[in-house]
C-alpha cells in the first residue's frame, strides 16, 4: 500500500492508520466532559471536568475549568492509555430509532468551528475504532463468527472510502425526474461520521465482551480484496431474502462483489421480483432465507437494544393516508403535486427494491429515486426499505390511503447482518460468511 493521507495523518506503508470520526457536527454548542487531563497543540494543559463548546464567528469558544476561544482546538490525552472523554450524541439521526445517548471515547479530540457551527472530531486508531463499531452495529454478545466477519467488512468499507475506491458521481436524471443518493460527500471536516450514515460508532460502553477484542485482534488488518484493491464492503440490517445490486442505491456502476443473489441455500425464488407480479409472489411467499428469522432468543442476542423494538423487519406493512403522504412530500421534499392520487413503480432492482417511483398528484407528476430518497420521502423518519408493493384504499381514481407491503430493512447491498448472524449461529465460520456475501473477494492483510 502506498503512503497516503488518512484521517489527516500520514501513515507509513503497511501501518495501521489513525482516522478522524465526526461525533457531532454543525451544532451551535456541544457539552463534553474530559475524564482525564488533555494537552493542546501549544502544550497547554486542559484539566478534567465539564466543558461547553460554542460556535463563535467561525471559531470555537471553549469554557470550563479552562476557557479560551480559537478557530479550532486539538486535544490529546496526557496519558494515552487512560485518556477518555464523554459527549452526548444523537444516534439514528432521522431514523425511527433516533435517540440521545451519553457516550465515552478514547483517543484525541478536535473542536472545529466554521460557518456551519461546531464539529467535534475523535482522532482514533482504526483498530480501536473497529472495537466499538462491531458492537454498535450489532450486539457484543453476537456469535464470534459474526463479530469477525463484521470486523473485516467494517475495516474494508472504511479503507475503501478513504482511498476513493468507487469514484463519486452525480445523478443524471431525465426530465421530470428527481434522483438522489447519499454517501460520504457531506463529510469535508472528517473521514466518517459516527452514525448510520456511515457506520455506527457509539463509544467504549458498547464493548462489553472480551470476544469483541479477540475478533478485532484475530482479524487485525485483514480486508476484502478484489482485483488488487480493497473492497467497498457495504452492508445493511436485513436484505429481505435477496441482496441488491450496488447501482440500485448509489452510482450507476457495476460492482462485481456487490450483486443481487438469494440469501440462503439453493436457488431461491423462481419468479424474478423486478415486476409487480414477481414481487407480489416474493412478498406473499417469503423464501427460506437466512434472514427469515423469527427466533426471539437469537434476535435478542445479536441486536442492540434499540434495534430489538423493530420486530417486523423481514416483512412489514405501512398505511399512508393520502393527505399524510401529500404533506410528507411537501415538507420533506418540497414537492407540491397537489393531493397524491397514485404511486407507480417505474424501475425495480433485482431484489424488488424500487429505484425509481412515479408520484402522481392532482396537479402534476414526478419520478423520484433512488432507494433511500424514496424511503425518506414516504415516512416521517424512513421506510424500512424501498422493496414494497403499493395497494390502495378507497376509489381507484382518488384513493383515501396507500398500503405499502414491504421486505427487508435497509438498502440490501452486500452483507445482510441478520442473515450473517444466522449463518454464524448455524456454525459457519466468518470466511464462509464473507464468501457468501462478497463473491469473488479474497482476504488479505492490508497492514500489520
Amino acid at each position: 500500500m502506498s503512503e497516503g493521507l488518512i484521517g489527516g495523518h500520514r501513515a507509513p506503508p503497511g501501518a495501521e492508520p489513525e482516522i478522524a470520526v465526526g461525533l457531532v457536527s454543525d451544532v451551535d454548542q456541544v457539552k463534553l466532559r474530559l475524564l482525564s487531563s488533555f494537552m493542546d497543540a501549544d502544550g497547554a494543559r486542559w484539566p478534567a471536568g465539564d466543558y461547553l463548546a460554542r460556535a463563535a464567528d467561525e471559531a470555537v469558544a471553549l469554557s470550563g475549568p479552562r476557557t479560551q476561544t480559537a478557530p479550532a482546538f486539538t486535544l490529546r490525552p496526557e496519558d494515552a492509555r487512560a485518556g477518555r472523554f464523554c459527549v452526548e450524541a444523537t444516534i439514528g439521526i432521522d431514523f425511527h430509532w433516533q435517540q440521545q445517548e451519553q457516550q465515552t471515547f478514547s483517543g484525541g479530540l478536535r473542536l472545529l468551528g466554521d460557518a456551519g457551527g461546531v464539529a467535534l472530531v475523535n482522532d482514533v486508531a482504526l483498530e480501536d475504532y473497529l472495537r466499538s463499531v462491531i458492537c454498535s452495529e450489532m450486539s457484543a454478545a453476537s456469535p464470534p463468527a459474526l463479530l469477525r466477519a463484521h470486523a473485516v467488512i467494517s475495516r474494508s468499507w472504511l479503507l475503501a472510502q478513504l482511498r476513493g475506491v468507487i469514484a463519486p458521481g452525480a445523478p443524471q436524471p431525465a426530465a421530470g425526474e428527481r434522483l438522489r443518493w447519499y454517501d460520504r460527500e457531506a463529510h469535508d471536516r472528517f473521514d466518517v461520521c459516527a452514525d448510520d450514515h456511515c457506520q455506527r460508532y457509539q463509544g467504549l460502553t458498547r464493548i462489553a465482551s472480551p470476544e469483541v477484542a479477540r475478533a478485532v485482534a484475530e482479524t487485525h488488518g485483514l480486508t476484502l480484496i478484489r482485483d488488487g484493491e480493497v473492497c467497498d464492503a457495504r452492508f445493511s440490517k436485513c436484505c429481505g431474502g435477496l441482496t441488491e445490486d450496488f447501482r440500485v442505491a448509489w452510482q450507476d456502476h457495476e460492482v462485481p462483489y456487490l450483486t443481487s443473489f438469494f440469501d440462503g441455500q439453493g436457488d431461491g425464488p423462481v419468479a424474478p421480483p423486478t415486476d409487480d407480479g414477481g414481487f407480489r409472489s416474493f412478498i406473499e411467499r417469503p423464501p427460506a432465507a437466512y434472514c427469515n428469522c423469527e427466533d426471539p432468543a437469537l434476535l435478542s442476542t445479536i441486536l442492540p437494544s434499540y434495534d430489538q423494538s423493530t420486530a417486523d423487519f423481514f416483512r412489514w406493512r405501512v398505511r399512508l393516508d393520502a393527505d399524510q403522504a401529500t404533506a410528507l412530500l411537501r415538507d420533506k421534499g418540497d414537492i407540491d403535486l397537489g393531493r397524491l392520487i397514485a404511486m407507480e413503480p417505474v424501475e425495480r432492482g433485482r431484489s424488488g427494491r424500487l429505484v425509481r417511483l412515479r408520484l402522481r398528484g392532482e396537479r402534476g407528476e414526478l419520478v423520484v429515486g433512488k432507494e433511500l430518497e424514496i424511503r425518506r420521502l414516504l415516512s416521517p423518519s424512513h421506510l424500512y426499505s424501498s422493496a414494497f408493493l403499493i395497494e390502495t384504499e378507497g376509489p381507484a381514481a382518488r384513493p383515501d390511503a396507500f398500503l405499502l407491503r414491504g421486505a427487508g430493512w435497509g438498502h440490501g447491498v452486500g452483507l445482510c447482518q441478520i442473515g450473517a448472524a444466522v449463518m454464524a449461529d448455524q456454525g459457519q465460520e466468518y470466511q464462509a460468511i464473507l464468501d457468501h456475501y462478497y463473491p469473488g473477494a479474497a482476504l488479505e492483510r492490508w497492514y500489520t
